[in-house]
């Protein structure tokens, strides 16, 4: 079993910024992809970034230049950089680690970027 614990949400104004972060802990395997989809209100749940073990990232086109992902191998730890935050970035983030027995996700971080 793998458990994710994201952080880093919070309530943020339009043109700021957070770095979310996903600690991942249990029975890991050195080869897992990790990455990060959001759920906006009423809709599905979408992908934003993903980031393999050696360090590859890559971006949903919309939000690339805006958000950065990145690894620390040794904290089994993701970030995810938010930057120039918009009120339609406001969703619930959750975290993923995917590798060969299945995908595991965190219980997810509330962002709400509003004035």
């Amino acid at each position: 079993q793998v458990q994710l614990v994201e952080s880093g949400g919070g309530l943020v104004q339009p043109g700021g910024s957070l770095r979310l972060s996903c600690v991942a802990s249990g029975s890991l395997s050195g080869r897992a992809s990790m990455g990060w989809y959001r759920q906006l209100p009423g809709k599905k749940r979408d992908l934003v970034a993903t980031i393999d073990s050696s360090g590859m990232s890559t971006y949903v086109d919309s939000l690339m230049g805006r958000f950065t992902i990145s690894r620390d191998n040794a904290k089994n730890t993701i970030y995810l950089q938010m930057n120039s935050l918009k009120p339609e970035d406001t969703a619930v983030y959750y975290c993923y680690y995917r590798e060969i027995r299945g995908t595991y996700w965190g219980q997810g971080t509330q962002v709400t970027v509003a004035p």
